[in-house]
């Protein structure tokens, strides 16, 4: 959801309390914001999902830091809400966002940056490579598959292994 460079006035415009053009920014939004979660929402939640991101932008549009960052903070909004949504449905949440931000509270950084190694040591090599290379040498997946000389399939199912362990190990059961 690339906003046209036309659209970049609308945006500052909207950012600096436009009320006009924060309607008009979330007039040629939504359709972007409803195919995405059309895509990654359960069916059920679709409406309810783009209304309450809609609902989020115009709210926090002002507290928004980079204006170029708008599609990508967008789309991570419905994101959130479809899993929150998806939580509620289902009496499920695979990422416990609650616990993992209580986890981040109690946490400098010098804590967060050793408990991060130490959960990337715990990590058999092959996943290690594949989210050291994707995360930190914020390689495509495409160039780790040449890198490493595995499929596009292969690198995808490494990297979501060594994420899941990752967080089991900073999070444990």
């Amino acid at each position: 959801m690339a906003l046209a460079a036309e659209h970049q006035p609308l945006l500052a415009a909207a950012h600096g309390g436009d009320t006009g053009a924060l309607q008009q920014l979330l007039k040629i939004t939504q359709p972007d914001i409803r195919r995405y979660a059309q895509r990654h929402c359960l069916l059920s939640d679709v409406d309810d999902d783009v209304q309450e991101a809609l609902l989020i932008v115009s709210r926090k549009l002002t507290s928004l830091r980079v204006l170029a960052a708008f599609s990508g903070w967008a789309l991570r909004l419905v994101q959130r809400e479809c899993r929150r949504m998806a939580r509620v449905t289902l009496r499920y949440d695979p990422y416990d966002e609650e616990r993992l931000e209580q986890w981040l509270v109690v946490r400098d950084e010098a804590q967060l940056r050793v408990e991060l190694a130490h959960a990337l040591e715990s990590l058999p090599a092959h996943y290690r490579e594949v989210m050291l290379l994707r995360d930190l040498e914020e390689m495509t997946i495409e160039e780790i598959a040449v890198r490493t000389q595995l499929t596009r399939a292969n690198v995808k199912s490494r990297l979501h292994r060594a994420r899941t362990l990752a967080r089991e190990y900073l999070l444990p059961p």
